[in-house]
């Protein structure tokens, strides 16, 4: 996954935004009312958006609605499930990739609840 996808997905304004939009296309003047920021704002948001791919723009007129690229945002929830559903490997073996003292390290912790 892009670094700019998850910038853009991790500002609490931007979700908002994209939330809004996966309903219907708007403006930006229509997505300022609808949000409660500024056009600016809104604006510069949709700018993140457009360069991590995750929202595009159809110039209807004067005005550009915006809308959830849809298939960009299926990419980034089959990422995320694909983590969510990696088996985790034990932690015993040859080191498994860490280095010695990793490995030794990791041996010897004990939970603060168990301290």
């Amino acid at each position: 996954m892009d670094d700019r996808v998850i910038k853009a997905m991790g500002e609490p304004n931007r979700l908002r935004l994209m939330k809004l939009m996966s309903e219907r296309s708007y403006c930006v003047k229509a997505l300022s009312h609808a949000s409660g920021l500024s056009e600016s704002s809104v604006s510069q948001h949709l700018k993140l958006l457009r360069e991590a791919g995750l929202v595009v723009g159809v110039k209807r007129g004067f005005y550009t609605h915006y809308a959830v690229e849809r298939e960009a945002l299926q990419q980034v929830i089959d990422e995320l499930s694909a983590m969510l559903n990696m088996r985790r490997k034990p932690c015993d073996g040859p080191f498994y990739g860490c280095t010695e003292a990793e490995y030794i390290r990791c041996q010897a912790y004990v939970p603060p609840e168990k301290r």
